[in-house]
């Protein structure tokens, strides 16, 4: 490990770096709980889906370590999932589950080849950083406001689109206690606070009523075999459905989102463990981006959701971990969480709530960094937040962004601002919305 990883050349150690490693993992654990309650929505099964979960993320994690020798680690990434769930399969699309998985295994096969030619950093280049920002900041109150749905906070208005929920209905209650714990933990900066929120919200809830515990369950069934991969694995639409238009705009979001998601990550974090070279750029990104890319294509063929870096991999760099060996422990915690299914399927959905509301919260703090003095700027982004929760679709707040942004430019005589692929992409939306 000391030669491989390179260690003290990197001023680290054993110890530092399995403990970082098992930090990371109890920051982002809570992915294994949340995962399978997003996806199972459309009709997959839990189990399977929490298998899926836990060995996508054990695959790209253990690639990141050996290949990237980075202490990211990787798992179905949060609204990514939702984007799959939400819009694809029960939002205005109304596509199969197969139909998104699918999607998900073209989007992995094309960010291998694109990893292989350098063209994700190009395309990530071309796209205005006030754009970038306001999905990060879109996607965090679409993902809270799923939270505040399912936990039954927020409901179908009388004569509004929305109202508030019944406050006095348990699985209400539970979500808001949820929220305060989290919260707490949070502001004491106790380590796997989302994770720990989670439990502690569980076990609030078996005596209301709202934690079921599984037929026959005790503490000596805790440790298990994994549920079965077969009602997920491999679940594929044919040619028809692949080569259509529908197909192309849930990739090219993917694609789009995936990008984002963890390039931004990647450069965020290793600015925090100061792994920037003069020029900005991080050695070897290439081979993080393509444990990114094979990790998508194995969570397809297995049953989830795309695969990407985490932002809570923060959490393992700031207790000290600089190298792979950081992601090996990483991996190895979510081997092990294989075995422990029973513990993480009856955690009902309002005590996931809370950790969807917060993460929300994480995924606003880019909205610092909008542009707001300028208008040509500030009203694209401002459309691509709002236009996520309002329209409960990913896809459509993008569209109304990037479309926005190339009109107001070239309106405004700035046109010179917009980048080739930007105009390129903006007629391939305007195309879709003719022809559909």
């Amino acid at each position: 490990m000391e030669n491989y990883f390179k260690l003290k050349e990197h001023h680290t150690d054993k110890r530092t770096e399995i403990l970082a490693g098992i930090t990371t993992f109890m920051t982002m654990a809570y992915i294994l709980i949340v995962n399978p309650e997003i996806l199972s929505a459309t009709g997959m099964d839990k189990g399977g889906i929490f298998t899926a979960t836990a060995l996508s993320a054990f695959i790209a994690t253990m690639i990141m370590a050996f290949y990237a020798k980075y202490p990211f680690a990787l798992a179905p990434g949060m609204g990514l999932n939702a984007f799959f769930a939400f819009t694809v399969v029960l939002g205005p699309m109304g596509k199969s589950w197969q139909f998104a998985l699918t999607a998900v295994l073209i989007e992995g096969i094309i960010f291998i080849l694109l990893s292989f030619v350098k063209a994700r950093e190009a395309i990530f280049n071309a796209i205005p950083m006030n754009l970038k920002n306001a999905v990060s900041v879109g996607i965090g109150l679409f993902i809270a406001f799923i939270g505040l749905t399912s936990a039954g906070l927020i409901v179908a208005g009388d004569g509004v689109l929305i109202g508030l929920g019944n406050l006095k209905d348990p699985a209400a209650i539970l979500a808001i206690i949820g929220l305060v714990i989290t919260g707490i933990l949070l502001a004491k900066n106790v380590k796997g606070a989302l994770l720990i929120g989670i439990l502690l919200t569980t076990i609030i809830g078996i005596p209301m009523g709202v934690t079921l515990l599984p037929e026959g369950f005790s503490l000596k069934n805790i440790v298990s075999l994994p549920p079965s991969l077969k009602p997920v694995a491999f679940q594929f639409v044919g040619w028809e459905e692949i080569l259509s238009l529908d197909m192309l705009v849930v990739v090219f979001t993917f694609l789009f989102v995936d990008i984002f998601d963890t390039v931004g990550t990647l450069v965020g974090v290793a600015s925090k463990a100061e792994m920037l070279d003069e020029e900005g750029k991080l050695p070897r990104v290439s081979n993080a981006l393509m444990a990114d890319a094979v990790g998508t294509v194995a969570g397809a063929c297995l049953g989830t959701s795309t695969v990407t870096t985490f932002v809570e991999s923060a959490s393992g760099v700031a207790e000290g971990g600089r190298t792979g060996l950081t992601a090996l422990s990483t991996a190895i915690m979510f081997g092990l969480s294989l075995f422990f299914a029973p513990i993480f399927t009856m955690v009902p959905s309002a005590a996931t709530a809370p950790v969807l509301i917060i993460v929300g919260l994480f995924m606003m703090s880019p909205i610092k960094k909008i542009d707001l003095d300028d208008y040509t700027e500030a009203i694209p982004a401002f459309l691509t937040i709002i236009m996520m929760p309002f329209a409960y679709s990913i896809a459509e707040g993008i569209v109304f962004g990037m479309v926005s942004y190339v009109v107001l430019k070239l309106l405004t005589k700035r046109g010179k601002e917009v980048s080739p692929v930007m105009y390129l992409l903006a007629i391939l939306f305007i195309l879709r919305i003719v022809l559909s």
